[in-house]
């Protein structure tokens, strides 16, 4: 069902617009999964996420933090558009209603004229022969033409050339050159020769130098054991006089602490009763009782003896 919107202009050159009312279409009671959400037209730019609310005078400026997160917003807004569209057009296309129990679809050909569908591939075999080569014939040797004219003459024996002559130059040369390479050669030598002397005693001097500074480093390693060793014994003897100060403090310490305790605990466990005297303690503990124990019998028997005594007196 389509819906038609109309749009005129009025006298005044206004511009109206109006559609026709449609139906609100049917929709579920709850809410569909988000799997199963297709993309939903907007009908009102105010509720549409791509208007851009503000003044419409001033430039919006994004700051430079934002403009990474809005490329990623964008792209990622593209890519959902691009989903729903795919997601719409397969849910509106028509599709192949299921087979029934027992049958399944098969691929068949719709085209106007049906050809054999094979896995072999048809293949044929052609053969040509052609004629056999000749052998190439030599190729004939290149003669120029013959031009001008032929002209000739008579020289006699030493008329051209003395070798006497004309070879003293030349040996003077090779002579010259042989005596020149023989003194740079003998130079050579010589300058070898010196530069191995002061290969020599450059090397006799380096050896020198690193025996002497294996020597000082030997030096120096035993003048560290040495110190190592002195630094040790220090300590060992600092440690056994701390030891030692430190149990001599603590022996006066005790002493001192001692001499006054000792007095104090025997007075103390005399006054408990810790130290006693046998006897005295015996006589305290067996005699007087008794003894208290006796007297008190004799004086209740005169007591009663008296008592008698006065009742029979009266």
């Amino acid at each position: 069902m389509a819906f038609v919107s109309q749009s005129q202009r009025t006298p005044n050159e206004s511009y109206t617009f109006a559609s026709r009312p449609r139906p609100v279409g049917n929709r579920s009671k709850y809410r569909e999964p988000p799997s199963e959400q297709t993309h939903s037209n907007y009908g009102n730019i105010m509720y549409d996420r791509r208007v851009v609310r503000g003044n419409t005078y001033a430039q919006l400026i994004l700051p430079t933090t934002a403009q990474p997160e809005l490329e990623a917003q964008r792209q990622q807004e593209s890519r959902r558009r691009a989903i729903a569209r795919k997601r719409a057009r397969e849910q509106f296309r028509p599709s192949t209603p299921a087979a029934l129990q027992g049958r399944k679809h098969i691929d068949v050909q719709t085209e106007l004229y049906l050809e054999e569908l094979s896995d072999t591939i048809v293949a044929s075999d052609v053969e040509c022969q052609t004629d056999a080569f000749l052998d190439k014939p030599a190729t004939p040797l290149f003669i120029p033409a013959k031009s001008g004219k032929d002209v000739e003459t008579q020289i006699e024996e030493g008329e051209l050339f003395d070798f006497d002559k004309e070879v003293q130059p030349v040996l003077e040369v090779l002579v010259g050159k042989t005596i020149e390479q023989s003194l740079v050669e003998v130079m050579e030598e010589e300058e070898l020769a010196c530069l191995r002397a002061q290969q020599r005693a450059f090397e006799e001097l380096r050896n020198n130098e690193l025996a002497e500074v294996l020597r000082l480093q030997e030096q120096e390693r035993r003048h560290s054991e040495e110190k190592r060793r002195r630094i040790a014994q220090q300590k060992e003897v600092l440690k056994k006089e701390k030891e030692t100060a430190e149990k001599i403090a603590a022996r006066a310490y005790t002493q001192q602490y001692l001499a006054d305790l000792l007095p104090a605990v025997v007075t103390s466990l005399r006054s408990h009763g810790f130290f006693y005297d046998p006897v005295e303690k015996d006589i305290e503990n067996n005699f007087f009782p008794w003894l208290m124990a006796e007297v008190n019998n004799s004086l209740e028997k005169r007591y009663a003896a008296r008592e008698l005594l006065d009742s029979k007196e009266i």
